[in-house]
Formats: structure tokens, sequence, C-alpha cells
């Protein structure tokens, strides 16, 4: 090699270092930005709700007086909204992932629907708490309750844990269901016991992300006429009930600045509760990444 091509090579190497490092620093700007302004919003809410966080605002319903007013029906509502919602999702969407995945014919038709469930991940949430108003409220009756919200808001995010799912499942090597297969395994054995729990992982962190924004949603409660005030809890899912989002919303829109620490009181209850329910979602995802 000649010298002339050793430091051509040494100035594309010294090019490409420069770019490297312009573009990491950009990248870490777009990151600090991003906390920096996380951080400022936390320790606002945080500055201005800690001071609500009193035993009353967690033992008393909502009321139009600052002084009385508290979460506990917003607060057992979102619970049971949550309970309900989990599940419903879990099964439709993890279900229509292993049919697409592992039963469906690689057709045109499968195709289609595959790029329309994408498609539905994009769709503004008032629209599934219209479709949710039209099914569920008007036609099945259901009214504002527990289930009818559950319901409209496992369509919301079902499309993400079906897509989350059916790639979770794809990145199983091939080689491990066909050693099943060897081993006299039937296809639901070998999905039940070898591809399902090497999927988990994926799958769960699908369902964080899915949960995490169902759990702030308004839009479609809404829709539905979930009541901001209502002093009872929910006894059941075909029971009517309060929701933290929704309250908070509430709270936010009235001019009296006790309501707005309530409100900012109440975000840091969501987010506490989405951390926790989070928290559980990761220790399962870390426990099945390390046995497979």
């Amino acid at each position: 090699m000649s010298l002339v091509d050793h430091k051509a090579i040494e100035k594309n190497l010294s090019g490409r270092q420069k770019k490297n490092s312009i573009f990491r620093g950009i990248f870490f700007a777009c990151t600090l930005i991003g906390l920096i302004v996380l951080a400022i919003l936390l320790i606002d809410i945080l500055r201005q709700g800690l001071g609500s966080l009193t035993g009353g605002f967690f033992t008393n319903f909502s009321s139009t007086t600052p002084s009385k007013a508290g979460i506990k029906g917003a607060l057992i509502g979102t619970l049971w909204l949550m309970m309900t919602l989990i599940p419903i999702s879990l099964v439709l969407g993890v279900g229509t992932a292993i049919y697409l995945e592992e039963y469906a014919k690689d057709n045109a038709f499968t195709k289609f629907i595959k790029v329309n469930i994408s498609n539905l991940a994009s769709v503004p949430s008032i629209v599934y708490g219209l479709l949710g108003l039209t099914i569920f409220v008007t036609l099945m009756k259901m009214g504002n309750s527990v289930l009818a919200a559950a319901l409209t808001l496992s369509l919301l995010i079902l499309p993400v844990i079906i897509v989350a799912s059916q790639e979770a499942i794809r990145s199983v090597p091939r080689s491990v269901s066909e050693a099943s297969y060897g081993l006299g395994a039937n296809k639901w054995q070998t999905i039940k016991n070898v591809v399902l729990p090497a999927a988990i992982p994926g799958i769960v962190t699908g369902v964080i992300l899915a949960i995490s924004r169902a759990i702030g949603e308004t839009a479609p409660l809404v829709a539905l006429g979930i009541p901001t005030i209502l002093l009872a809890t929910p006894q059941g899912i075909l029971n009517s009930f309060q929701a933290l989002p929704l309250q908070i919303y509430n709270w936010s829109a009235l001019p009296q600045e006790e309501f707005q620490h309530l409100s900012a009181a109440a975000i840091i209850v969501l987010l506490v509760l989405l951390l926790l329910l989070n928290s559980v979602a990761i220790y399962i995802r870390n426990k099945f990444s390390k046995k497979y």
C-alpha cells in the first residue's frame, strides 16, 4: 500500500469519526431535552400536589368544595377498570397474534388484516370512544359501566398488543418449534410450552406500552358519558364509575387554584399507579428473559 493510499484511508477514518461524534452529540442533546422537560413537569406537579395528599384526599368522594374533594370514587373506579381491561386485552390481543402467526394461511386476505391492524394503532382515541358509545352503550345497553369502558379501551390498545405479540412470536427461532415437533408435540403443545414462554418478554413490553396509554385516556371516557362526580363506588362491572383521568380533566378545567392543586395530586396518584403496574410487568418480563 502506497503512502498516498494510507493517508487517504486515515483522512476517511478521521472524517467518519467526526461525523459520528457530531451525530452522537445531536442524539444526546435530543435525549437531554426530553429528560429536562420531563423533570420540569414532574417537579411542577410535585410542588403543586404534594400538599394535597392528605388522608381525606383518599377517603372523600369528589365535591364542588375543594376542602372536601377527594379521589376515593375515581381511584376505586380506575382499579376496577384496569382489572377488567387487562385480562380482556391480553386474551384478545395475544389470541389474535397467535392465530395470525401460527394458524392463519399466508394469503392476501391475511396480509390485508395485518396491515389494517397496524393502521388502527394510529386512529385517534375519540374515534374509539364514539365506536364504544354506538356499540356497547347504545346497542348493547351497557350504559356508562366499567365493562363498556373496558371494552372500548380494549379496542383502543388491541392493535398495539397484537402487533407487539406478533413480533415477539415471530422472533422465536423456527428451529425451536421444529425441535418440539420432532419430539412428538402437536401444534398447540408447541405454542403453549415453547413459543409463548419464549415470546413473553416481547409480549409484556407491548402490554406495558398499551396499558400505559389506556390508563391515561380521557377522550373515550368523555364520549361514553362517564360521570365526573359520583358519590358511590362500583360493586360490579355493570355499574357506573369514576376514573382518575376524567377527574383530573374536570378539576384542571375549574378556575379555583385549590382545584389545580387537587388535580396535580391526582396526577401523582395516577403516576404511582402506572409505575406499580409497569413494575409488575417489567418483573415478569425480566423473569422470563433470564429463563429463556
